[in-house]
């Protein structure tokens, strides 16, 4: 059997499965940034009409994948599978929102590299010949995340300067074996890469080297270089993060002239989210809202999108554990 395999880590999709459609549900404050404009759906606070945060993250998951279905005029009942995650413990928003729809699931936990894991394992089934069709989401909410991993928000606890704004949304993809249009055509998974980081407040600094290891091993597993991507994006540094990443590539002797990153992108400096945004949602929403348009447009023909993940829990933080971090990439063309 031939390995469908290009060096250590890198998966070559021959069928070349595609993004089908798409959407975005996202919180006022994201409503409030640059990309505003490219969203589907903008809620005008973050409870959603429902009672609690965790029930709100629930409810932007199932209608952001119930709009990409009806975007493509599917049924939930159309998909083989279904692949979701979101921050929470047990990743509860997305164990909720599949019971809804009622399809096989496989729950996924990538802390905010989730998007980009469930891209690249849809991709896996659809190139296998195990599915025509999957539904892929990703979520966060700001107010669910700083419950869980640092403080309610009714504290009003003050956030240092390296700390990242956690993104209210979600983005849901459907995937299926049919190539056109905007297709994912390798994937590259990460390893786990534990630099001794241990500071909650600052995820930029602990993913960054696990984003430059994905990007240096994807290079050396296609032979390609850096510049035949127009776009790598990280999935969410952040601004401090995004900063390291750039000086670890240029150590490699490296341009990064076409390195960005979505934390970055979502908000606007006049917001003061400190270091960016970040959450399981951030990456999902700009690429379902911005990125596929412009690549839409022709502003960009390839993009490798690299997620990275912070795999904390709160109880490894509070006892003093390290941070261990991933990122996975997927390499979308458009034609």
């Amino acid at each position: 059997m031939v390995l469908k395999k290009l060096g250590k880590q890198t998966l070559q999709f021959n069928s070349i499965p595609s993004i089908k459609s798409w959407a975005s549900v996202v919180g006022p404050m994201e409503g409030q940034g640059p990309l505003a404009d490219y969203f589907d759906v903008i809620w005008d606070n973050t409870l959603g009409s429902e009672k609690t945060w965790e029930k709100a993250e629930q409810k932007l998951m199932q209608y952001s994948m119930e709009l990409a279905l009806e975007k493509a005029g599917l049924l939930p009942t159309d998909l083989d599978f279904y692949l979701a995650g979101d921050l929470l413990n047990q990743i509860i928003t997305a164990n909720f929102t599949a019971g809804s729809l009622g399809v096989p699931f496989f729950g996924l936990f990538g802390a905010c590299s989730t998007l980009a894991e469930g891209l690249a394992l849809a991709g896996v089934l659809i190139d296998g010949g195990y599915a025509a069709k999957v539904g892929v989401s990703a979520s966060s909410h700001h107010d669910t995340a700083e419950r869980q991993f640092r403080f309610p928000t009714e504290l009003g606890v003050q956030r240092p300067k390296t700390a990242q704004w956690t993104v209210t949304g979600c983005g849901s993809f459907v995937v299926e074996n049919k190539s056109h249009g905007f297709k994912i055509t390798q994937a590259t998974i990460g390893k786990v890469v534990d630099m001794g980081t241990m500071n909650a407040n600052d995820m930029g600094t602990a993913m960054a080297p696990a984003a430059f290891d994905t990007i240096q091993t994807h290079l050396q597993d296609t032979g390609r270089k850096i510049d035949d991507y127009d776009l790598i994006i990280t999935g969410d540094l952040g601004l401090l993060g995004n900063n390291i990443l750039k000086e670890l590539l240029k150590k490699q002797g490296m341009d990064t002239g076409n390195v960005s990153d979505c934390g970055i992108l979502i908000y606007s400096p006049e917001q003061d989210t400190h270091s960016g945004g970040s959450g399981c949602g951030c990456s999902a929403v700009v690429l379902a809202g911005y990125l596929l348009e412009q690549m839409r447009k022709g502003v960009y023909k390839r993009i490798f999108l690299v997620g990275t993940g912070a795999l904390l829990s709160p109880t490894s933080s509070f006892q003093g554990n390290s941070i261990p971090c991933i990122a996975h990439g997927v390499v979308l063309e458009y034609s």
